[in-house]
């Protein structure tokens, strides 16, 4: 056997003892909270070292930001942990029950899905995330990050596999790949043992896993995201939703890429949105018409429509109608999560009805698309496809189903 499939059979072992773990669950889940506390400085240290190779690769600043571990956000980190040890266990709950006219009682139950890998970027926070995750829904889970990230997640790794078997489970329900090569990614992809394979990343990402996988795959994280100013907008509400959700963190995947502006508002709005988007330098792709408009900004082309930037850019396109720019988003968007701003009620249903992605917003910033912040705990990814599962991926999304049906010696 390989390195990769003495993980996964042990993954494989893990998860069964996961199945009727119980509250064990999160006496781990406590326990690699305070680890990751206890054992901050260890980690800054070994971030340090991914940082220090990031600058010397003259890696993007808002990348090296995705990869920066400090005590805060470690203290995040191990309050995301303790969040999820006090949901409510998914596992076990019956989601619905009949009794058959042969008297067999028949329930559906959640279950988990057994072992869960998990292929990520330059994030080392989603290493104690998705293990508390799949802890906590009875998953084990294999971790395979970049080569961006690897010191800092083999720390964090190592801290929480302790942590766990300290607690009384097998230390596998949690297993990092450090091999960092692209022949380790490609057998994760294809190993035997993963009940399902989450990437969390760029689309080129999660494009290599689609192509490549043998096993089942949901597709996360790819976040080409709109936001469309009706002609009814409130100018200024406008400016601000454009400003936070560009702005307060470009690298998420729930920062928006594109805005797109009614023509009728456009020589009133267009001003008052680059002079707030002028406070981080951030630069604007403009459409002909709105560089009629605007001064100091950059021609959109085509491939601008399509970019996930992941950066202080931003395309900017005038629309005739909405019904443009629904058709934009359908075209061009990822399903991810799209935002109008409008004062008008048949308006907004239209967007809501018509736009057809992950998280749909009326009046707000896109960036509250994640687990957290619709009370689901840290997520998994934020799925952009419809099955298994879509949206933000919080516990339940990381559960199956099984039928369980008691007799008294039925026969057919």
């Amino acid at each position: 056997m390989t390195t990769m499939e003495i993980m996964g059979a042990n993954a494989k072992a893990a998860a069964r003892v996961l199945l009727t773990a119980g509250d064990l669950k999160n006496k781990a889940l406590l326990a690699i909270a305070d680890a990751l506390i206890e054992n901050c400085g260890a980690i800054i240290a070994a971030n340090d070292i991914d940082i220090k190779l990031a600058k010397e690769n003259n890696t993007r600043a808002a990348l090296i930001d995705r990869l920066t571990l400090t005590p805060a956000r470690i203290e995040g980190m191990a309050d995301g942990v303790r969040q999820v040890a006090a949901l409510p266990d998914p596992i076990g709950t019956v989601l619905s029950g009949s009794s058959r006219p042969n008297g067999l009682k028949i329930e559906k139950v959640r279950v988990p899905l057994g072992v869960v890998g998990i292929i990520f970027e330059a994030r080392p926070n989603v290493t104690s995330d998705a293990a508390a995750l799949c802890l906590k829904s009875g998953n084990a889970v294999i971790l395979r990050g970049g080569k961006e990230a690897i010191n800092s997640n083999k720390a964090i790794a190592d801290i929480m596999r302790n942590a766990v078997e300290k607690a009384g489970l097998p230390k596998d329900c949690i297993s990092l790949v450090e091999d960092t090569t692209r022949a380790s990614s490609v057998e994760l992809m294809q190993l035997s043992y993963l009940d399902v394979l989450i990437p969390r990343g760029s689309a080129n990402l999660i494009k290599a896993v689609v192509e490549n996988a043998k096993v089942p795959v949901i597709e996360t994280g790819a976040g080409n995201c709109h936001v469309y100013v009706d002609d009814t907008a409130d100018i200024d509400m406008a400016a601000n939703i454009i400003f936070n959700a560009k702005t307060s963190r470009p690298s998420v995947c729930n920062a928006i890429e594109t805005i797109l502006v009614h023509k009728d508002i456009a020589e009133k709005a267009l001003p008052a949105i680059k002079a707030r988007l002028d406070e981080k330098n951030v630069v604007l792709r403009c459409c002909e018409r709105s560089a009629a408009i605007l001064e100091g900004v950059e021609p959109a082309t085509e491939e601008d429509w399509y970019t996930e930037y992941g950066d202080y850019i931003l395309a900017v396109k005038i629309v005739d109608t909405i019904d443009e720019a629904i058709a934009h988003i359908a075209k061009y968007s990822t399903g991810h999560s799209e935002c109008i701003v409008t004062k008008d009620y048949a308006s907004a249903q239209k967007f809501t009805d018509e736009v057809d992605s992950a998280a749909v917003y009326v009046n707000s910033s896109t960036r509250f698309t994640d687990g957290g912040e619709f009370g689901l705990g840290a997520e998994i990814g934020i799925s952009t496809q419809k099955l298994h599962a879509r949206g933000p991926m919080g516990l339940n999304e990381l559960t199956s189903m099984k039928f369980i049906i008691r007799g008294n010696g039925q026969v057919r």
